[in-house]
């Protein structure tokens, strides 16, 4: 089983929402920046975390999202299944009809370690995942990275390949 690129795309955008949400409502264009996830691609992603009650927009100038609730209150699970996404390894799906209609000699397998599976990501939290060292180091180091970047766009651009060129940046 793999979890496809949605779901791991939601989890990152609801985890960098989480860890920036001390800062007021965060933009998507923020998260897409920090995160090299396509705009529109959250966007659509974001539709769906709002119909299931995950996130909330704030509109105006200075709007956003932020979480509808409490992060240690929002499971990794329950990311995934905002975005129509399930753990399952089965060949079938879950349907049971892997083998020509029949049920497989190892349905019950599959589906038991994709119920696992499901039951590992519902006991963690975006607070777990927020209070974890390597998730602060990351988050800090795309924090200074995407701060450097938009400070180099302020600056005219002869000055940038001049510096470039000098090795300076």
């Amino acid at each position: 089983m793999r979890l496809n690129a949605k779901g791991r795309y939601a989890v990152t955008s609801m985890l960098d929402l989480a860890l920036h949400s001390d800062k007021g409502p965060i933009s998507l264009a923020g998260i897409s920046r920090r995160q090299d996830i396509s705009l529109s691609y959250l966007e659509q992603l974001f539709c769906s975390l709002r119909k299931y009650g995950l996130v909330k927009s704030v509109r105006g100038p200075g709007g956003g999202y932020r979480l509808s609730r409490e992060a240690s209150r929002i499971s990794v699970a329950e990311v995934i299944g905002a975005v129509n996404v399930t753990p399952d390894v089965t060949r079938c799906g879950g349907s049971g009809d892997c083998q020509k209609g029949e049920t497989c000699l190892t349905h019950h397998l599959w589906a038991d370690l994709s119920q696992q599976i499901h039951d590992f990501l519902d006991a963690i939290s975006l607070q777990d995942l927020m209070s974890r060292r390597e998730v602060k180091e990351i988050s800090e180091n795309q924090d200074t990275r995407l701060s450097a970047q938009i400070n180099l766009d302020r600056v005219p651009l002869t000055m940038v390949a001049d510096a470039r060129q000098q090795k300076i940046i």
